[in-house]
């Protein structure tokens, strides 16, 4: 029955596999877009969808959870043979590459497996009333029936049979709007939004309290393509903010004189930004683009001492980071934990015999130990709070054919208590007490306040087209400093100006208490205290710099010798998501409470998406990760960059790139970086397929060149390579591990080699790691007395930040570099 199975759903996966899908148009009742054309009435009763028939398909599989869904699934396969040229004709003003529809078609028969149905191959089966015996269609297999075995799934809900398969059947590249039961539509939690008859809701703007449920259960993730819209001339004031050629295929908008900006962008959004004057711009004052181009790569001379890479052993047979590493972050117990999506199988299993999706690893003995969640975790952010424990916000649907176990995360709050001396907390579990965030967010930025309280801002509704503003939460909500949500969705600017690159900003809190926001091409001193953009910075040359063409950001070393005045630096980035994408070379570095902060342009040696910066205890920051082609996303990446770059910001401009050692791991979507208590970096993941595969598998769309990755590398830089291997500090202790971030004092003693010359004491957080992202991820340089060159025993005062603005509460660690060489990190507690 398997080979069947699998061999009808490759089989499907070909003929899907160049068939263009048209945004979402024109729908009513599902929640997530509007319904935009008076010509198909919407009623309360009907879910109305004018999409190709490939995109319809492409949601409906995605909902086959239990035996009685099997029958219409099999009139679902039965009718998906298409015809891929009239398809292609079908008007579209985007186009998208299907990268999961294929996907989509070998899942749907993988979940027929699952539930122990053969699926009737569509040769044998006639476009004939149900019920009706043809001599291709023997009555008996008009309606498999489920073998007593089929596991009992628990979401969505039992679905009810669609309409008359003939009816589909007879124009299957139609554009005619497919009306399913409301039995169907409620089973996925669907109500109307807009342009909606009897009952329904009616709203021309997303709701400002989003809290529906997903549309469907999936690991995928949309991808947006090369955008192919030409300049358009011609048309009418945007009523909404959309732009261009509409989905109907007539009607053309332009911005005019749209508040957000004239300049109609790629994706047919209104702005004035350079994502919107810039490349693709297609209507309005495309030529006044408002930044230069940015520099292209530039040689980095290979470091004096590069510091060395090593891959770990496996901590026992078969087993290295046990889960793969799509989130990190390092513990007070020195242990790592990595959090992972609901796979369909890992390195680790539960007691309850599932496979675990989130481990705690130890760096010390190279062990790891499985842990359990109780809501999918997929692309959640997060941060430490401010009594120390981990927090992972939001995430994505539950996959009930891989995991009954695990429910819906879109708006789940999971968190994670460790302690640097109450062993008995080592190895426990997340704790999901039910609270929730007040909207559904996936791909959301946390930020940690000077209160404690955390700032949770963007993500997608439902993890659906971002070409859609239905689809996506261009807001943010508060928690308080328990992780508890406010439960208000406020608007903010940026994020909703920039879609669809809205998702996963880089967020800093600046010493004055205010953030620097970026996304896309944009940036903005924003105060949360009063809902205000008080500063908008300069637009960042070059081109996306944020998901899905992720590079990566870091706020440089903070300390008093410049007033602890943000330096905030940007890296890499991408054209398009999609595998042909060129990267971004160039790096932006700005000031932003400058009186007139400007972006000063450098580069790295080579283009760079999904790179990540990590900041060493020594002032160096180590770029690490990414691809040279590509962007974010399942099978969309390639010639992966493997080499080390160390950047030390002190030197000028010219001299501060070099290259250190090269990896022979590819390390894609779903990397992390992550600095140790010892000053050594780690380096896992490498996820970019929907399910784990061990295999590469060539030629496939999308691509599968690179697959899993479970091995464990370890940099260690110059610092701790060659003879400064042997000039640790030693016997570090502090006077106390609960500091306050008031400009107090503490002692901190330590045994210093001989002939030492300098300290430094750093007050280090390494934050919540996922997709390039290093949220929270700060280091502050503390003032200190009591240095005593060339003596081995040290004493030392060391004075704290003088406020919160600048170290907000949380979990850190201090670190002590003697002539640039690091002891072993303390964990301490500041408040």
């Amino acid at each position: 029955m398997k080979t069947s199975v699998f061999a009808l759903g490759f089989a499907l996966a070909q003929v899907y596999a160049n068939i263009p899908v048209r945004p979402h148009a024109m729908r009513c009742g599902d929640g997530v877009a509007t319904c935009l054309s008076e010509a198909i009435p919407c009623d309360r009763n009907k879910y109305v969808d004018s999409r190709p028939k490939a995109a319809r398909l492409e949601e409906l599989v995605s909902n086959i959870s239990s035996p009685s869904d099997v029958s219409w699934a099999n009139d679902l396969l039965a009718t998906s043979i298409l015809n891929p040229s009239a398809e292609a004709t079908s008007p579209s003003p985007r186009s998208f590459k299907p990268v999961h529809l294929t996907q989509q078609m070998v899942r749907v028969v993988n979940k027929l497996g699952a539930l122990s149905v053969t699926p009737t191959p569509p040769a044998t089966r006639a476009h004939a009333a149900p019920n009706t015996a043809t001599a291709e269609t023997p009555t008996s297999t008009a309606a498999p029936v489920a073998s007593p075995a089929a596991p009992h799934l628990l979401h969505p809900p039992t679905l009810a049979p669609p309409p008359d398969p003939t009816a589909v059947a007879a124009s299957p590249n139609s554009t005619e709007p497919l009306a399913i039961p409301m039995a169907h539509s409620e089973a996925v939690a669907l109500r109307c939004l807009n342009g909606c008859n009897g009952g329904g809701t009616t709203s021309t703007t997303p709701p400002t309290s989003p809290t529906d449920p997903p549309t469907s259960s999936s690991s995928q993730e949309p991808i947006l393509g090369e955008p192919t819209n030409a300049p358009v001339t011609g048309g009418t004031q945007t009523p909404n903010g959309n732009c261009g050629l509409q989905d109907d295929g007539k009607t053309v908008y332009i911005c005019g004189n749209w508040p957000q900006g004239g300049c109609c962008s790629a994706y047919g959004f209104c702005g004035k930004t350079a994502a919107h004057c810039g490349a693709g711009c297609q209507s309005g004052p495309c030529v006044a683009a408002p930044v230069a181009p940015a520099p292209g790569p530039s040689p980095a001379p290979v470091a004096a001492n590069p510091g060395s890479l090593s891959i770990l052993p496996a901590g026992s047979p078969g087993v290295q980071a046990g889960v793969p590493a799509m989130h990190a972050g390092l513990m007070q117990n020195g242990r790592v934990v990595f959090l992972d999506k609901v796979e369909d199988s890992t390195q680790l299993k539960l007691p309850n015999g599932q496979f675990a999706y989130s481990a705690e690893y130890d760096p010390a003995t190279n062990k790891v130990v499985p842990l359990s969640y109780k809501t999918n975790a997929f692309c959640s952010g997060g941060a430490f709070l401010a009594d120390g424990r981990f927090v992972s916000i939001g995430g994505n649907a539950p996959l009930d054919f891989i995991d009954p176990t695990v429910g819906d995360g879109f708006n789940g709050i999971r968190y994670l208590s460790r302690s640097a001396t109450d062993a008995a907390l080592t190895g426990q579990s997340w704790s999901e007490p039910g609270n929730k965030i007040a909207s559904a967010r996936w791909y959301a930025s946390v930020q940690t306040m000077p209160d404690g309280t955390l700032f949770v801002a963007s993500g997608s509704l439902n993890g659906l087209d971002p070409t859609v503003k239905t689809n996506n939460n261009p807001t943010y909500e508060i928690l308080n400093a328990q992780g508890i949500s406010s439960g208000r969705n406020i608007p903010l600017e940026i994020l909703n100006k920039n879609q669809p690159y809205y998702m996963y900003p880089f967020i800093h809190l600046l010493n004055n208490g205010q953030l620097f926001i970026a996304v896309a091409k944009s940036a903005e001193i924003f105060d949360v205290a009063t809902n205000a953009v008080t500063k908008a910075l300069p637009d960042i040359p070059g081109t996306y710099r944020t998901y899905p063409n992720t590079g990566g950001s870091v706020l440089l070393p903070l300390s008093s010798a410049n007033g602890y005045a943000p330096d905030v630096m940007i890296c890499g980035g991408g054209a398009y998501q999609d595998i042909t994408s060129p990267t971004e070379a160039s790096c932006a570095r700005m000031k932003p409470l400058d009186a007139n902060p400007q972006w000063e342009m450098d580069s790295m040696p080579q283009g760079r998406g999904m790179v990540e910066g990590t900041l060493l205890p020594d002032g160096t920051v180590i770029w690490a990760n990414g691809c040279n082609l590509g962007a974010q996303g399942f099978g969309v990446a390639k010639a992966p960059t493997l080499d080390v770059l160390i950047y030390d910001p002190v030197k000028p401009k010219g001299q501060r790139w070099s290259t250190g050692p090269t990896s022979t791991i590819p390390r894609l979507y779903h990397s992390v970086t992550l600095l140790l208590l010892d000053g050594t970096l780690m380096i896992a993941g490498s996820n970019p397929v929907e399910q784990p595969k061990l295999t590469p598998v060539p030629n496939k769309v999308p691509s599968e060149d690179f697959v899993t990755e479970y091995r464990i590398e370890i940099y260690t830089p110059p610092y701790l390579s060659g003879a400064n291997a042997n000039k640790r500090p030693t016997g570090m202790t502090l006077s106390s591990k609960s500091l306050k971030a008031d400009g107090s004092t503490f002692t901190v003693q330590f045994t210093a080699p001989a002939g030492n010359k300098a300290v430094k004491v750093a007050l280090y957080h390494g934050g919540f790691v996922t997709h390039s992202l290093h949220m929270n991820h700060r280091m502050i340089f503390l003032d200190t007395t009591g240095f005593q060159a060339g003596a081995t025993a040290q004493t030392l005062t060391a004075k704290m930040p003088p406020n919160r603005n600048v170290a907000q509460p949380g979990p850190y660690v201090v670190y002590v570099t003697v002539d640039g060489v690091p002891a072993d990190g303390q964990f301490v507690s500041v408040a």
